[in-house]
This record gives structure tokens, C-alpha cells and sequence, in this order.
């Protein structure tokens, strides 16, 4: 036990002295082997030294905790009325030591993750199992949203981290970002219909006639399709629109439109669906980690910032023509 920790009282503003945890450990350890010489050996000690504090414990106390009658070692009134809170004080003591330990060695705890949903689909997967085989006992909460919303949940500390398209919303709080990687965007549709564009490629000028599916309004990739068309002069034509990338995906699949998406998530996203990348200079996005400049953030929510810092995927910039969405 660390003598230096005590639990005191004040009175009238001043401190009045406190019990050392040591000190309570040496009245156990007395009080259930009734013997002073045998307690000392149990929680190695001299026994003069674990008879001085005892008796530097019964004047904080201002009341004798044994009787040594003819060398009978046995507890007064008030030793029988401190044991079991003396007990009970150790114990949770030691309950405190192990739940601190426990999330400093990761062994539990907790993460709360905000990520668009792309970046959920196409980067966290391989880095969230990683973490997960290294750390299985800390809790991994997700929460999708667009960078808006985000930036917003970090702001009211509801999220420790997280993965935000740059640059960030106007009157953003102070966030400090660490860049994580740039990607391309390209254009995904069903096998089933004809490829958009010519010639392996598709401008945003070409989508103009294209039903597209698209996420709802506060997404980032919305945001930058629509800011891509409109400098083309048009408006996009939104068919279906989703809040979910697996229904968004879905949408495309079933032939209801095409939809522009990130490369990292055009990889993953299965056989019937034909990537065609954009004709120069095409659409780029920038993906960083954010947290609160003010605000440390857990030690959990560090070690997964060190492992999405040293898995930065390698996002190739171009594609060949009419690859599928897995090729």
C-alpha cells in the first residue's frame, strides 16, 4: 500500500490530519492475526515499524483500536467499529488501482469514433480489426455522419475522434487535424446499363443527362458533387437519395442511377458494379483525423490515432477502363 495516499477531514478550513492506506492495512492485518509480530511478517514490515503506525493511526483517530491486556492482543469498541470500514476502504482502494490500470494498459475502455460513411465502408474496417486484435477488451463506438455534423459532436465532446473530409465547415471550433490521405472520386454504375462517358472516362459534363443516387443533404460527398456540377453549369438529377452507403449501393446496383464515390470504397463494393474513373482534373477529397485542440483525448482513442497515422492506405489516383468494382 502507498503510505503517501490518506484520507483526511477538514475542519474550519484546515486539515486535521489523515489516515494513511498503510496505516489501515497494518490495523487489518493485526486485527485478524491478533498479533502484532505475525501482522508485521504479513505485510512485511518491521514489527516496530507497523507498531508506530499503529499508534500514529490510534492518535489521528483520538481512540485506542486494541487492547493488550497480559499480552492478549484484541480489538476495543472503536477497533470493532473501524475493521469493517477499514476493510471496505482497502477494498475499493483496490478496485480503484485496477480499473485505473485496466484502462491504462487498454485492457477496457472506450472509444467514441465519428466517420463519414465512406470512410466507414472503405477505411476503418482493416484498421477498427487491427485495433480490435490488439485491444479486444475496449469498446469501439461508430457514429456516421456528414463533416457538419461531426464537427459539431466533437465541439459538445459526445465523439474523442474524428475522420472529417478538409477543408472543415466554416466557424468550425478549434480542432487540431492530422491529414490522413487524398483520394480520387469515380463515377460507379451497374454493369447492367451502359457505361457513362467514352472512352474509359466519364466528365462531369457527361452526368448532366445521368440519374444519379446520392446521399441526403449534410454529407460531404453530395456537397462536392453538386459544387462539381453546378460549376458545369447544371444541376444533378437525383433519383433516389440515401443516408446509408449499403442502400446508396444497393440503388446503384439495382440500375437506379449512377453515383460518383470514393476509390477506396469503389473497391470494395462487388462484381456488378463498374468503376469509371473521372477525365482530368477530375474530383479529389482530402480525408484527416480531428479531435479537440482543448482536450486531450483518452489513451484508447491515441493508440487507434497511432494506428490509422500508420496505416494510411495507398489510394491509387487513376483506374483502367470499365474495371469492375473489385478488380
Amino acid at each position: 500500500m502507498n503510505g503517501l495516499i490518506s484520507i483526511g477531514a477538514t475542519y474550519g478550513g484546515g486539515y486535521a490530519g489523515g489516515m494513511h492506506f498503510q496505516q489501515l492495512a497494518y490495523f487489518v492485518a493485526v486485527a485478524e492475526t491478533r498479533h502484532f509480530t505475525r501482522a508485521a511478517e504479513t505485510v512485511h514490515v518491521s514489527q516496530p515499524s507497523l507498531s508506530q503506525q499503529i499508534k500514529a493511526l490510534e492518535g489521528e483517530l483520538g481512540a485506542e483500536l486494541f487492547s493488550r491486556a497480559r499480552g492478549n492482543i484484541t480489538l476495543t469498541d472503536a477497533g470493532e467499529a473501524l475493521l469493517p470500514l477499514a476493510r471496505r476502504i482497502l477494498a475499493d482502494a483496490d478496485t480503484a488501482r485496477h480499473e485505473v490500470q485496466e484502462l491504462v494498459q487498454l485492457r477496457r475502455g472506450r472509444i467514441r469514433l465519428g466517420a463519414t460513411p465512406s470512410v466507414c465502408t472503405g477505411l476503418l474496417p482493416d484498421v477498427l480489426r487491427a485495433f480490435h486484435d490488439l485491444h479486444p477488451g475496449v469498446q469501439l463506438l461508430i457514429e456516421e455522419g456528414g463533416s457538419h455534423d461531426l464537427v459539431r459532436q466533437l465541439a459538445r465532446g459526445v465523439l474523442d475522434l474524428a475522420l472529417l473530409v478538409l477543408p472543415l465547415p466554416a466557424a468550425s471550433p478549434v480542432l487540431t487535424t492530422v491529414e490522413l490521405l487524398q483520394e480520387d472520386l469515380v463515377v460507379l454504375s451497374s454493369t447492367a446499363r451502359p457505361a457513362p462517358g467514352a472512352e474509359g472516362t466519364v466528365r462531369i459534363a457527361d452526368l448532366q443527362d445521368e440519374p444519379m443516387v446520392m446521399f441526403r443533404h449534410g454529407y460531404d460527398l453530395r456537397e462536392l458533387t453538386v459544387a462539381a456540377c453546378r460549376a458545369q453549369g447544371f444541376e444533378p438529377q437525383f433519383t433516389v437519395e440515401g443516408g446509408e452507403m449499403d442502400a446508396v449501393l444497393g440503388f446503384v446496383r439495382a440500375g437506379l442511377g449512377i453515383a460518383v464515390m470514393p476509390r477506396m470504397v469503389a473497391a470494395r463494393a462487388g462484381q456488378d458494379l463498374r468503376v469509371t474513373p473521372l477525365a482530368p482534373p477530375g474530383l479529389r477529397r482530402t480525408i484527416a483525423l480531428a479531435h479537440r485542440s482543448d482536450v486531450a483525448p483518452p489513451r484508447a482513442a491515441r493508440e487507434l490515432q497511432r494506428l490509422l497515422l500508420a496505416h494510411r492506405p495507398d489510394v491509387p489516383v487513376t483506374g483502367g477502363e470499365g474495371e469492375r468494382a473489385d478488380g
